[in-house]
């Protein structure tokens, strides 16, 4: 896959444009796993291990997947320390806080209409 290199230009940013660098971005950082692991990175520095145990159902592969995406787009550093066994350390940057912020805030919207969207899904099946 190619990259886009981000210009400046409005069109870059524009998420309904297919061809977008942000639509890209949105799209690889709004899933749910990525989500979920910048959630529980917000509470501080965590070892893989602690990330796997603290994101229910998500896989080895899943977790190293979304962290190398996470890093690459520069919301999370891994830090690795030379010893044996090896020890890796997760944290968020500060644009990681940032969208965590805005994460927080789906979190809120989520628990506020929980009831209402299964009420209207159980509506919906029936």
């Amino acid at each position: 896959m190619v990259t886009k290199q981000f210009a400046g230009s409005p069109d870059e940013a524009d998420l309904r444009r297919a061809d977008s660098l942000a639509r890209e971005i949105f799209s690889d950082v709004a899933n749910k796993w990525a989500l979920l692991i910048i959630e529980a990175l917000g509470e501080g520095t965590l070892r893989f291990g602690e990330l796997r145990d603290g994101v229910e159902g998500i896989s080895h592969k899943m977790l190293t997947q979304n962290l190398r995406m996470l890093e690459r787009y520069g919301l999370v550093t891994r830090t690795v320390y030379p010893v044996v066994p090896p020890r890796v350390e997760y944290t968020l940057t500060e644009p990681g806080q940032a969208l965590r912020a805005t994460i927080d805030g789906l979190c809120d919207w989520t628990h506020r209409y929980l009831g209402h969207i299964e009420a209207s899904r159980h509506r919906f099946d029936t």
